[in-house]
This record gives structure tokens, sequence and C-alpha cells, in this order.
């Protein structure tokens, strides 16, 4: 399972709010792409037959086998300062990361 930081939920309940989407959960995933070999990726969806489903911070998230394997102990964080980052993974089980943030190995 992963975390979600407090500031990463509350982010996420106004997306929800603004997308009219409060009813379906968040889904964190993995998938080829970025300039490392894989990147994170989330967005509203609904529940698979092969995911697991758990809950941070009052957050409904869902995962498919594959990008639990890859996240597992991972953590949300949301940050909206200066540099304007958003959302950012800190992964475990990521041997190296790209300058982005958003693509790991």
């Amino acid at each position: 399972m992963i975390t979600l930081t407090p500031r990463a939920a509350d982010r996420i309940r106004v997306m929800q709010q603004e997308a009219e989407m409060q009813e379906k959960p968040l889904r964190v995933l993995v998938e080829s792409g970025g300039c490392s070999g894989l990147q994170y990726g989330m967005s509203f969806d609904d529940p698979r037959a092969d995911d697991t489903a758990f809950a941070s911070e009052g957050i409904n998230i869902v995962m498919d086998p594959a990008s639990l394997a890859y996240l597992e102990g991972s953590t949300v964080d949301f940050d909206d300062g200066l540099q304007g980052k958003g959302f950012e993974i800190k992964n475990p089980n990521a041997t190296s990361t790209c300058g982005c943030g958003k693509s790991f190995n």
C-alpha cells in the first residue's frame, strides 16, 4: 500500500470536487515511459477485478497488482510552493529517478 500526506489528500479532494468525481477512487499507477523507463500516473477511475483497494487520509485508492509491486511503501505528497512541483511520489523501491521526479527505474 501507499500513504498520502495530508497535503496530497487535501489537493486530491479539491480535484475530485472540481472534476465532479467524488465517488471514484484515486488510481495510482506505473506505466512505461518517461526518461528513466517507468513513470507515475494518477487518475480517478472505477475499480477493476484485480485491483487492491485501500484508503489513506480518507481518500479511497485503487492499484493494479503490477503498480502495487513497484510502489509498495511509497508516500505521495503535494508541493504547491514557489517551485510548483505538484504531486511527488517518494518511492523506496526506485533505484534511480530523473530530475523531474515523475520517472524512475
